[in-house]
């Protein structure tokens, strides 16, 4: 298992940044990095942010395809 630390900042109703910070071994790992950047420029004004995600190594994620919409 691998955990991705993933700050999103959403600006009326939608994504507006994403940034893949790390990936780590343990999911105390990626709670620790959070506690490294939560007073960081930026990352201060939107702690709602961090969101971690455990993935599997070895393990298709998305497997359901995707349907490209008009923007």
């Amino acid at each position: 298992m691998i955990y991705l630390l993933w700050f999103v900042q959403e600006r009326h109703g939608k994504e507006d940044t994403e940034l893949l910070i790390g990936a780590y071994e343990a999911e105390d790992a990626a709670r620790a990095a959070i506690e490294r950047l939560r007073h960081k420029p930026g990352f201060v004004d939107f702690q709602e942010g961090f969101q971690i995600h455990a993935l599997q190594l070895g393990r298709d994620s998305w497997t359901e395809g995707f349907v490209v919409a008009d923007l």
